[in-house]
């Protein structure tokens, strides 16, 4: 199993895998490794940014001896075999380094290619927001790529159209997502019926 993607559901995918008996689990990152202690730009009270193992990079460091999660690494390209399962992942390193204007760029180290088996594939990589097509095919509208929806009624400008979850605000954890999925099926089921039974 490959986990392509370095944030919370990817630590999730990668527990996930080891408790369904994965042969081995990978994850792949764009940033470098953090640091083991605080650096200059990083002080106090900001939240630390070093590194640490979250519960799954404990469990797969149990099981297979080793972190699971492999930085600074792009994926070039998916492979299938002749009878199209995926066969392989080809990938290159990274560097990340600022540019005249102070941001920072990700550049290909080249002659650090790589190809890895993998039978399975979970891309766990950041929200971006909603699709634009669809909101602008009904009308609704959207900021910065979320729908524009009242929390507690996701009610939008349209009638009869409502919006819940990371498409209302913005990429979050899946208990957010799970609580206002009650939530709105209450509002569009008392928006049908006119009363509801169902859990707010």
């Amino acid at each position: 199993v490959i986990v392509i993607g370095g944030g919370d559901t990817g630590a999730d995918c990668v527990a996930t895998a080891l408790r369904q008996k994965a042969k081995s689990v990978v994850q792949f990152g764009k940033h470098p490794k953090l640091p083991d202690t605080r650096v200059g730009d990083n002080m106090w009270p900001e939240q630390p940014y070093v590194f640490s193992l979250d519960y799954a990079y404990e469990e797969a460091q149990a099981k297979f001896g080793e972190d699971p999660r492999q930085y600074s690494i792009q994926t070039t390209k998916i492979v299938a075999d002749k009878n199209g399962k995926l066969k392989e992942l080809h990938t290159i390193q990274m560097e990340k380094v600022k540019n005249e204007q102070g941001k920072f760029e990700f550049h290909e180290i080249p002659g650090t290619e790589k190809v890895w088996p993998a039978q399975l594939v979970f891309i766990a990589i950041g929200f971006e927001g909603t699709e634009q097509p669809l909101v602008k095919h009904f009308g609704v509208d959207s900021k910065n790529n979320r729908i524009d929806a009242t929390y507690g009624e996701y009610t939008t400008n349209v009638e009869g159209v409502f919006a819940a979850g990371d498409a209302r605000r913005g990429q979050s954890l899946i208990v957010w997502a799970i609580n206002e999925g009650r939530q709105v099926a209450h509002e569009v089921d008392r928006y049908l019926m006119g009363s509801s039974v169902l859990p707010k």
